[in-house]
């Protein structure tokens, strides 16, 4: 009787740990986005300027992208996922709006980005970068901090006898 009831109890813990687990891990996106929401409200001028400085597209562009989502995390976004699949704005939004409800990975899925990739993994983790936050407010996933490896391999080296 004794070990029928630890045993149950045992189910019970594992049970609850799988059912807690899964929140965690949307968890960091869900609070990644809370905080750009948050910057956003603080200064929605300035919020504009990063997201338009970090994408390279036009702040008008940004503008224009606010005022047509719910949120600014929505809009933050759109630039992200448009930034990971090299498709154009327009085309992101038109998905966006499609698939309101769906969440951000079957829209990333929609817009090509593959289940295992770097993007989907950081996405998943909400390993995201909006560089209006401080340092201490970034995604808290466990990135490898991959690049898009734009660089020009030039670098000086040791024992290069570069002086």
């Amino acid at each position: 009787m004794l070990k029928k009831k630890m045993m149950s109890s045992v189910l019970l813990s594992l049970f609850t740990a799988a059912m807690l687990a899964t929140p965690l891990a949307h968890a960091s996106l869900d609070d990644f986005l809370s905080r750009v929401n948050v910057q956003a409200r603080a200064d929605m001028n300035g919020f504009a300027v990063q997201v338009s400085a970090q994408f390279g597209v036009p702040e008008a562009q940004v503008r224009v992208v606010l005022g047509k989502t719910n949120s600014a995390a929505d809009a933050f976004m759109i630039f992200q996922l448009g930034q990971w699949s090299r498709q154009p704005i327009d085309n992101v939004y038109s998905i966006y709006q499609k698939g309101k409800g769906l969440g951000w990975g079957a829209l990333a899925q929609e817009l090509g980005i593959k289940l295992g990739s770097a993007e989907f993994h950081a996405l998943k983790r909400g390993d995201l970068q909006f560089r209006g936050l401080g340092q201490e407010q970034q995604g808290q996933g466990n990135g490898n901090g991959n690049g898009n490896g734009n660089g020009n391999g030039h670098g000086r080296g040791k024992n290069k006898n570069h002086d």
